[in-house]
């Protein structure tokens, strides 16, 4: 059994340390079942402080690498990621990446009046027009269930972009706008909140049962101007979605 590691990266933050390791697990130099070094010959491997080497621990635990018990060690469970995804979004460009990596496949797209519920949602009047997209959010080129579903609220006055939409499954509908009428993004306001699956024909799109837990994301596209020219709410099943933000001094 392999209990030696490759030299290691030449920055040693906890995100390369991750990445590292998890290449050692995929490429089967640690085997399923093994148990990884210590974290304190990780800590004299990497140049780092133990805190460091926990985070970078905690991440493959996230993928469903390893696990991790107290006087046994860290101990390789798969050598594959589990069918997740844990974006750092940071930044408007950490945005878009996400929406290359993971591509949409529209389901219905339709005109809707906001009224109730959904019109507190938006943060709109009762009866204001949208142009809804509603899309699957999947993995590319795999057969994995979707990440979540997504519904794109825009002015309907931008309904020509609809086949872009379709054409362009890993292009962000907001870039789609930015190209075709020139309103970029200045800002995007997130708001996450724990929800059960409440929609019926959501879940079974999802492959979950009605009720489970779940996570939305509601973001608001705002332009230069601070207006806002869109708005999405995203569902997503609580075993394949969280979100991964650094805060920095």
């Amino acid at each position: 059994m392999n209990t030696t590691l490759e030299p290691a990266p030449q920055k040693a933050n906890f995100s390369n340390i991750a990445r590292h390791l998890t290449e050692a697990i995929t490429s089967g130099h640690f085997a399923v079942g093994a148990l990884l070094p210590t974290e304190l010959e990780l800590c004299k491997h990497y140049g780092t402080s133990r805190h460091t080497v926990r985070a970078a621990l905690a991440e493959l635990q996230q993928m469903g690498l390893v696990s991790r018990r107290k006087n046994v060690g860290t101990r390789v469970e798969s050598a594959k990621p589990r069918a997740s995804f844990r974006p750092s979004l940071a930044s408007v460009d950490d945005l878009l990446q996400f929406g290359a990596e993971h591509v949409r496949v529209v389901q219905s797209i339709e005109t809707v009046n906001a009224a109730g519920d959904l019109a507190t949602e938006l943060g709109c009047d009762e009866g204001v027009p949208w142009l809804r997209i509603s899309s699957l959010r999947m993995e590319e080129n795999d057969a994995a269930a979707p990440i979540g579903w997504t519904d794109v609220y825009i002015d309907p006055s931008y309904a020509d972009i609809a086949d872009l939409v379709k054409a362009s499954p890993d292009t962000l509908i907001s870039s789609l706008i930015e190209e075709r009428h020139g309103r970029h993004i200045a800002e995007i306001h997130q708001d996450v909140r724990a929800v059960t699956m409440e929609d019926g024909a959501v879940a079974r799109s999802l492959q979950v049962k009605a009720g489970a837990s779940a996570l939305k994301i509601v973001r608001r596209y705002f332009d230069a101007q601070g207006e806002v020219f869109e708005i999405s709410v995203s569902v997503h099943p609580a075993d394949r979605f969280s979100v991964s933000m650094r805060l920095r001094r």
